[in-house]
C-alpha cells in the first residue's frame, strides 16, 4: 500500500541545505548527453531505478483505468513500469518512445512475447497519431527537460489522446520555487560550460514545482489530480473531457 509522506518545513530546510551542497560539489562536472548518460549506466540502471522507486514501479499500474488498449510510454527505457502494466493488462498494445536505443533494446527482449513497439526518437519531436490512445504514461522522465518542452510534450499527449483519456505522470518536482530556480539556474551554467552543441539534452535534472507542473498541463487542455505524493516524487492525472 503506497502512502502520502509530505516534507515538514524543518525536513524542507534540511532538504535545500543538501541539495545547494551536492550543486556546489558538482559545480565543475562536465553535463553529459542524455542518451549517452542512460547508456554508460546501462549495466546498473535497473538496481538504481528499482531502489529508488521499486514500491511505485510496482504499483504504477493501479493508476490505470479497467479496461486499457492502447498505451503510450513516453521515455520508457527499459521498461520498468511496464512490467506492472503487462502484468494487470497483457493484453495491452504499448508504445514506448525513448532516446536510448540501448535501453529500448532491452525494453524489446523483456517484452517479446506482448504486443511492444519500442521507438528510438526524441518524444518532443516524434510525431504522435491524433486520437490514438486510451492512455499515456511517463515515469521519472519530464523533469529532466525544462519548462517550455514540457509545456509542449503536454500540448502532443492531449492531441494524441482520444477523447475521455488521460495521462499518468509519475516525476520528481521542486519542493518550492527555490529549489526550481536553483536547478534551471544550474542548467543555464552547465550549458553555457558544455561544448555540446545548443540543440543537444544535457541530463540535468530541472524539476517544476507541484504548481507549475499542473499549470501547464491544464494550459495544453488537461484537468488534472494529484493522486500520490511522497516527498518530492509526485503522481499526477490529467484528463482530457470527452467534450474538448
Amino acid at each position: 500500500m503506497l502512502e502520502n509522506k509530505i516534507r515538514t518545513p524543518e525536513e524542507v530546510e534540511a532538504y535545500l541545505r543538501e541539495l545547494k551542497e551536492w550543486i556546489a560539489g558538482e559545480e565543475e562536472t562536465e553535463a553529459e548527453e542524455m542518451s549517452a548518460f542512460f547508456t554508460k549506466r546501462l549495466a546498473r540502471y535497473e538496481d538504481v531505478h528499482l531502489g529508488n522507486w521499486g514500491e511505485l514501479y510496482a504499483h504504477i499500474a493501479d493508476f490505470l483505468d479497467g479496461g486499457l488498449e492502447k498505451l503510450l510510454d513516453i521515455g520508457c527505457g527499459t521498461g520498468l513500469e511496464l512490467e506492472a502494466v503487462y502484468r494487470r493488462f497483457p493484453e495491452a498494445a504499448v508504445t514506448g518512445i525513448d532516446l536510448s536505443g540501448d535501453m529500448l533494446a532491452k525494453a524489446r527482449e523483456k517484452f517479446a512475447g506482448r504486443d511492444f513497439r519500442g521507438i528510438e526518437a526524441d518524444y518532443f519531436v516524434h510525431p504522435f497519431p491524433a486520437g490514438a490512445f486510451d492512455a499515456a504514461l511517463s515515469f521519472e522522465t519530464l523533469h529532466h527537460f525544462p519548462f517550455e518542452k514540457k509545456g509542449t510534450i503536454y500540448e502532443k499527449l492531449f492531441q494524441t489522446l482520444k477523447n475521455g483519456g488521460y495521462y499518468i505522470e509519475c516525476d520528481y518536482v521542486a519542493c518550492c520555487q527555490e529549489e526550481e530556480d536553483l536547478c534551471r539556474e544550474r542548467l543555464v551554467r552547465a550549458r553555457k560550460r558544455s561544448a555540446l552543441p545548443e540543440d543537444v539534452f544535457l541530463h540535468i535534472d530541472t524539476p517544476l514545482t507541484m504548481e507549475h507542473q499542473v499549470e501547464l498541463m491544464e494550459r495544453a487542455g488537461f484537468r488534472v489530480r494529484v493522486l500520490y505524493q511522497n516527498c518530492g516524487t509526485v503522481v499526477f492525472r490529467a484528463e482530457k473531457r470527452r467534450d474538448a
